[in-house]
């Protein structure tokens, strides 16, 4: 069981997530895996970017009101005094660590890779030790563990650090095997790994569900669940499309697919640990927890839907790099994607024209500078292209269902009920396993083609 930051968000609902815990490990054998409360980690972030600038100040404001935020948690989780000291004992000892490190960039106005994972980390540690101290309040045999103390081992990829996976597994098996054959219930960070040299990693935003995935298939689980504060993955963002409904079951594929398009509470990596054992995935509301949620599971789901999902991606920029010297010259497209990934950046969409003379593609917001920067070095210069444009005026639809592979005429579908609305399109993409079809329009159009796409596969009437 894995518990989101809003499942978390302060004492009393670390209370009653301790609760669901309690009633669940009554017939059951569980591990937990905890995110940091909400907004704790962006706080953590601000936190770094200002110990850079130097402003020593802010950062002792900071500190203060977490340590404030954390106190007052406990206090509304825990109720055994005696248990309570002991957890403000283990956060105070936690605060000093996040304090000396941040001290650490003020003083050097830098914060490396590395600085960056173990200051992130305290989020995590914070969060873990206040519900392992409410689970023992309700009288359950809790045992804190980081994620390097459960024994998940990454590379030195700090940021997105990568698990060795025969290590990890063979760490997680024996150590939380052993003390769940004892009884007890390992209460696990998520998010929180180690390098080879024992150095703290973190797996990337979002990467508690990728914590409790890999716990899931080490220790051979019968089902995975996720908490969050959504009864399960929906058809569509229900505050853009207002019928938009739970997806009872849908495959793997179909899960991996709205995770890479930022679906709410799933991780792009997290299902690649439960692929190969085929372990069911279950995305459950904290705050609704008689709802069954969405069960993503490793065969195709059959139903009447070909389409399951239309997701929106905002915050992004659109590139195009244009030129003659394209025209029949091989190898551009990898000189793009190479200088895009020298520069560690993803890419979430590429689309070439039949004539070769463009190339576009879709980048994060935030990254469209570094993007347009290595495009320039490694391009323009060398005369490959001789043009780029950028559009940040742009949105991504994806339209997901496995549905669609085989089945003719989906995409005409898709694209006369956004013709319909008036609506261009900038750009389209769609893979050869026909899993999902994405397009490029602008963002003042961008719901409209949401649920015109929406309303045209009926997703929003319960069948």
């Amino acid at each position: 069981m894995k518990f989101g930051g809003t499942s978390l968000g302060d004492g009393k609902r670390i209370r009653h997530v301790a609760s669901l815990i309690r009633r669940y490990s009554e017939e059951n054998e569980l591990v937990v895996v905890a995110s940091a409360m909400s907004n704790v980690t962006d706080e953590l972030i601000k936190l770094t970017s200002i110990a850079e600038s130097g402003r020593e100040n802010e950062v002792d404001e900071l500190l203060e009101r977490l340590s404030s935020q954390h106190e007052d948690a406990i206090g509304d989780a825990i109720k055994d005094e005696k248990i309570s000291a002991e957890v403000w004992r283990y956060i105070q000892r936690d605060l000093d660590g996040l304090r000396r490190a941040v001290k650490g960039v003020c003083y050097i106005m830098e914060a490396t890779p590395r600085t960056r994972d173990l200051i992130l980390s305290f989020g995590e540690r914070l969060s873990t030790r206040i519900l392992w101290g409410a689970m023992l309040d309700f009288g359950m045999p809790a045992v804190y563990l980081t994620g390097k103390d459960a024994g998940i081992v990454t590379d030195s990829n700090f940021g997105e650090a990568v698990p060795l996976i025969e290590t990890t597994y063979l760490n997680l098996s024996s150590k939380l095997g052993n003390l769940i054959s004892e009884g007890k219930i390992p209460v696990v960070t998520g998010f929180i790994a180690a390098d080879t040299h024992g150095v703290i990693t973190t797996l990337g935003r979002g990467g508690s569900d990728y914590t409790a995935t890999l716990i899931g298939s080490a220790i051979n689980a019968d089902e995975i669940w996720l908490w969050s504060d959504v009864d399960g993955l929906m058809t569509a963002n229900p505050k853009i499309v207002p019928n938009a409904k739970v997806l009872p079951e849908i495959s793997y594929a179909e899960a991996i697919e709205m995770a890479m398009f930022g679906a709410k509470g799933l991780h792009p990596r997290a299902f690649e640990p439960t692929i190969e054992k085929g372990i069911p995935v279950r995305i459950r509301n904290t705050f609704n927890p008689e709802k069954p949620g969405t069960l993503i599971k490793k065969s195709r789901v059959v139903s009447g839907d070909v389409v399951k999902a239309v997701l929106l991606v905002e915050n992004v920029g659109m590139v195009s790099v244009r030129g003659t010297s394209i025209v029949g010259r091989p190898g551009t497209a990898a000189k793009i994607l190479d200088a895009i990934a020298r520069r560690s950046i993803n890419i979430m969409m590429i689309s070439q024209s039949v004539s070769e003379s463009s190339i576009s593609f879709i980048v994060k917001r935030d990254v469209l500078e570094k993007a347009i920067a290595a495009i320039e070095t490694s391009l323009l210069s060398s005369g490959i292209a001789k043009d780029v444009e950028v559009d940040d005026d742009v949105a991504v639809v994806a339209v997901v269902g496995e549905g669609m592979k085989g089945t003719p005429g989906i995409a005409a579908r898709v694209f006369k009920a956004v013709a319909s609305k008036g609506i261009n399109i900038k750009m389209i993409s769609q893979g050869a396993s026909e899993l999902n079809i994405s397009f490029v329009v602008r963002v003042a159009e961008a719901v409209d083609a949401v649920r015109a796409v929406h309303d045209e596969f009926k997703l929003g009437i319960e069948n």
